[in-house]
């Protein structure tokens, strides 16, 4: 008796306990000892006593089944990659674009979907069909062709028409399927060519529309197969079964998980048709690994092996991948390319055997490469920037908003998030090998978060030097203080005009405004607070420009004593800062606690002169359905003048160039920029935020625990920043800033803070229209530091005019 039947009579005699007449039934029949006629009352009896298992069981294979054809996973893509007519292009960018998206390069000016040419003057790229959040790009042949200087002169379709730009496929970030790892792309069975449904059939089930689920042929043939060899050689599953095993149950291995595979076999067959479950079982396959994911379904296969649409595949390549179904591991044809294409190439004789293949193509396939595409690059980057987009849409569409099926495409830069996670990669290690130190107890962090200013995109984010290790991401939610980078907040708040209500109050200081850099003690509820500067020293006087360029903190403290602390809170929340904020007199020194993305999103407003725009991750959302579920639009609104912000950039342009952030040009990065870096007591964090027009970059060093790092902003966070910023393309590094109307220049004396005049040293500086001084330093600075100008003109000139007159008369003689 074997053991399907044994296990069927245990059940009965436990069913029979319960219920004496059938107790008696089934004692009967086991005792006439044979088998055929106990598995046909089992499986009767069964039936009937378990129909409202039956039923359960029914409604679970429907609903697994209408969710393998419909649902697909939830799909993170970065920004495409667009060029267009008058860009720099930058090869080097190009190539490792498209190395990401698996394009092969070609010699040949002949290019097909998915490869790719180029010589120095001329790109041809086969580009695959995509669909964007708001349009469907078929894709086609694209050529790009460049001048002497790098620019792109013109770019052409297939067709050989000029087009205003062009997009490549975006890159994935993440794909995953319910909380599975798992990469699909669902397609209806129209889609799938018919020689892979020829090829599928011939290894995997010749008789799949002959049986109803189980094929008993089949299972005679394999099991005297199996006797023979003496070992396990030939399956006898049927797509139908297999189907159901990888829908429904688990690799665990028990005495009833081939009934239940049977009986849920059985249930697909009756209830659904033959095309539907050829449909179920091409997206539902396993067909290998793309690094943590598994690749499910002939879909997403064919873009993995070879960067087609399913529709594409050749006969080969159909062959190839019904080849990989049997052992997606020992056929890999990435790893395993020789035993790949035996595989392949028996799968092609079988076909041709059994009459679905002709034998001119079968020969043409037979001869064919393995035509793979370049290995595609395993999505590793931007893993904390697509936590933080998830979070959002989960704030806005709730929480199973990301249960499965939806193309989310973000504002991520690919290149630019490689770029930043190198730089946060390499600077950590540059600064625990210059300090050793630095490597005890807990890692080293780091964050940094780039911004487009002008649309509130962001670019890059890195929230730690470790996803794997540690997903907190640092850079949208470690509250820290910023210390000295807190101060163009209190610089612009005196700056700028004050607007309570409806009323405007002229800025009371300018960058030529005289601060004193002398001790100061302030009475607080908390005892006197007694700044000091970075060295224990004193200056004395000197400007707002110099203050804010030396980073000097007691001049710093006056200025935000003088244009009072809750006015410094009212300009941090117009820059777009959150966080909880007091107006004491330690907020001018960066005493309260900020994010990096906030801290960065406010030196953002300046870039955009005066513009601040809601900060976002995506771009557009579909829904398994293509239909958009949101589409994104800037949103920006002016919180100062251009005139106003350009005070502050004028002086943090300063900084780079002679105070805290000079250290950037030794690093290489000589594009224009605003800067400032930033440092808390007793170094436990590091800062530097800078900010061209059209990039916005912050990066933060730091410990978990709060420890000291004996490092200042501009030694340990400077130096990530300089990193990333000489990497970034030029459109993001190499736009100058613009003096904006309402802003007027004017020769000052540095020592009195007055307007240039006779007998002064004068220095540029900017002025808002209107604010500039009247007052000249002539008879002032000068009398006060030389003494009274006329007697000293005329001590020096009477001696010289006595000897011209003297001459004069001898002459007259």
């Amino acid at each position: 008796m074997g053991p399907h039947v044994r296990y069927l009579g245990v059940r009965l005699l436990a069913m029979a306990r319960r219920r004496p007449k059938l107790r008696l039934a089934v004692a009967a029949v086991w005792r006439r000892r044979k088998p055929k006629l106990r598995l046909a009352v089992a499986a009767v009896l069964l039936t009937a006593a378990g129909g409202t298992a039956a039923v359960t069981l029914e409604a679970l294979v429907r609903a697994r089944l209408d969710s393998a054809l419909l649902l697909a996973p939830t799909r993170f893509y970065a920004r495409p990659l667009v060029l267009q007519p008058g860009m720099v292009l930058d090869p080097s960018r190009v190539e490792r674009t498209l190395e990401r998206l698996g394009y092969r390069r070609v010699r040949s000016r002949r290019v097909e979907l998915g490869e790719y040419s180029r010589t120095s003057s001329t790109w041809i790229i086969g580009r695959r069909a995509f669909r964007h959040y708001d349009r469907l790009d078929p894709g086609g042949v694209a050529t790009i062709r460049v001048d002497w200087s790098g620019r792109v002169r013109d770019v052409r379709d297939g067709q050989g028409d000029r087009v205003p730009y062009l997009a490549l496929e975006p890159e994935l970030l993440r794909s995953s399927y319910g909380t599975l790892l798992e990469e699909r792309l669902p397609v209806p069975l129209d889609d799938v060519p018919q020689h892979l449904v020829d090829a599928i059939l011939t290894v995997e089930d010749q008789r799949f529309f002959d049986h109803g689920g189980l094929d008993l042929r089949r299972v005679v043939g394999a099991t005297l197969a199996n006797v023979r060899a003496g070992r396990v050689v030939e399956g006898a599953s049927t797509l139908t079964q297999q189907l159901a095993k990888n829908l429904y149950l688990s690799a665990r291995r028990t005495p009833t998980r081939k009934l239940r595979e049977l009986a849920m076999a059985v249930v697909l067959e009756a209830r659904h048709s033959k095309p539907q479950i050829l449909e179920a079982y091409v997206n539902e396959v396993y067909l290998g690994q793309n690094g943590a994911f598994a690749i499910h379904g002939v879909g997403q296969a064919a873009q993995h092996y070879f960067g087609k649409d399913v529709s594409q595949l050749d006969v080969a390549e159909a062959a190839l991948l019904a080849g990989i179904i049997r052992g997606p591991s020992l056929y890999s044809p990435f790893r395993h390319p020789d035993r790949a294409r035996e595989r392949r190439d028996l799968v092609l004789q079988l076909m041709h055997e059994r009459g679905v293949l002709a034998p001119e193509a079968y020969r043409r396939a037979a001869r064919a490469p393995l035509g793979l595409r370049t290995r595609p690059h395993q999505a590793r980057a931007g893993r904390y920037f697509v936590d933080y987009a998830a979070e959002q849409l989960r704030d806005r569409h709730g929480g199973d908003v990301l249960a499965g099926g939806l193309s989310v495409f973000t504002t991520l830069d690919a290149g630019l998030q490689q770029l930043a996670e190198d730089a946060v990669r390499q600077g950590l290690a540059r600064l625990e090998a210059d300090a050793p130190y630095l490597t005890d107890g807990t890692p080293l962090q780091a964050a940094l978060v780039a911004l487009d200013p002008r649309t509130g995109e962001i670019l890059a984010m890195v929230g730690g030097r470790d996803y794997g290790t540690s997903q907190f991401n640092r850079a949208a939610h470690a509250r820290r203080q910023p210390g000295s980078s807190f101060k163009p907040v209190v610089a612009l708040t005196a700056l700028a005009w004050r607007r309570d209500d409806d009323d405007l109050e002229e800025p009371r200081f300018t960058l030529a405004s005289l601060l004193d850099d002398e001790p100061l003690s302030v009475e607080t509820p908390a005892g006197p607070w007694q700044p000091t500067n970075y060295d224990g020293r004193f200056r004395g006087q000197l400007t707002l420009r110099e203050a804010l360029e030396r980073s000097l903190n007691v001049p710093f403290a006056r200025l935000g004593l003088a244009v009072g602390p809750e006015h410094v809170v009212q300009t941090a929340r117009r820059l777009g800062i959150e966080s909880p904020l007091d107006p004491y007199p330690s907020i001018a020194l960066g005493a309260f606690e900020v994010t990096p993305l906030e801290l960065t999103r406010a030196y953002g407003v300046l870039a955009a002169e005066g513009y601040r725009a809601e900060l976002h991750a995506t771009l557009g959302v579909l829904t398994p359905a293509s239909e958009i579920l949101e589409q994104r639009e800037v949103a920006r609104e002016r919180q100062y003048s251009a005139a106003e912000a350009y005070l502050v950039t004028s002086a943090l342009r300063g900084a780079v160039e002679r105070g805290t952030g000079r250290g950037l040009r030794r690093f290489g990065f000589g594009g224009a920029v605003a800067a400032k870096s930033g440092t808390t007591n007793g170094f436990r964090d590091a800062w530097f935020i800078g900010y061209t027009p059209t990039l916005v970059v912050g990066v933060w060093v730091g410990f978990d625990d709060g420890r000291s790092i004996g490092l200042p902003g501009s030694g340990a966070a400077l130096p990530i920043f300089a990193r990333f910023m000489a990497g970034a393309p030029d459109g993001y590094t190499q736009t100058d800033f613009q003096r904006p109307w309402g802003v007027e220049i004017v020769e000052v004396d540095r020592e009195t803070g007055l307007r240039a005049g006779w007998g002064c040293r004068g220095e540029r500086e900017v002025f808002l229209e209107g604010t500039a001084p009247e007052e000249t330093c002539s008879g002032y600075g000068f009398a006060a530091r030389y003494g009274d100008a006329r007697d000293r003109l005329r001590d020096w000139t009477a001696p010289l005019l006595a000897e011209l007159r003297r001459r004069a008369r001898r002459g007259g003689n």
